[in-house]
């Protein structure tokens, strides 16, 4: 029998690998974050109650008809010197006219996701500065971020390379607009 000769795994494909292959426990996310495993351990009820009213919102009131998906796996460009980012960000939006969701596997392409959004919990630097960075390098064109650290809503746009080039920041109970394709002004009053 003859050894066949395998060439040397990256220090990058071995990380992914060890990070594809981890089994967390139940209600627990793992994700791959500019070469950095993140184990995130279930959300409380406030956390769950701000996802809840906007994604009602986005369904009823959204110029486009729009799909969300929860939690949902998505594969982005990679940082210099580390594996494709494995990201879950806690909301994804879609134009329902793709059919994203449909068929999609566990870690999907980013193509088409129009808008993504994260609460705060825990983790509030890996929210504010290093999933910012990550969906910008992705080109996600919005990102919502709900800080309850500072009880403030931000919604980013004009990603290019690693950040975005527009701010726009509002304290909980202000609306917040949001543009094409969304088009309305989300209602943050429920948030204080």
């Amino acid at each position: 029998m003859t050894a066949m000769a395998h060439e040397p795994l990256t220090q990058e494909e071995i990380l992914l690998d060890g990070f594809l292959a981890l089994d967390t426990p139940e209600g627990f996310r793992a994700e791959l974050v500019e070469g950095e495993t993140v184990v995130t351990p279930p959300p409380d009820g406030d956390h769950e109650h701000y996802i809840s009213r906007i994604v009602r919102q986005v369904i009823k009131r959204s110029q486009t008809d729009m799909d969300f998906s929860g939690n949902k796996g998505l594969r982005l460009k990679k940082a210099e010197g580390c594996p494709k980012d494995h990201v879950i960000p806690e909301g994804t939006f879609a134009p329902a006219a793709l059919e994203l969701y449909r068929g999609a596997d566990p870690w999907m392409p980013c193509q088409g996701v129009v808008m993504v959004m994260e609460v705060t919990s825990t983790k509030t630097t890996a929210d504010r500065e290093i999933k910012r960075r990550c969906y910008a390098r992705a080109s996600i064109p919005l990102y919502l971020l709900v800080d309850r650290e500072i009880s403030e809503v931000t919604l980013l746009g004009n990603p290019r390379q690693d950040d975005y080039r527009r701010r726009y920041s509002i304290p909980f109970g202000k609306p917040l607009t949001l543009p094409e394709p969304f088009a309305f002004d989300l209602d943050t009053s429920d948030f204080l």
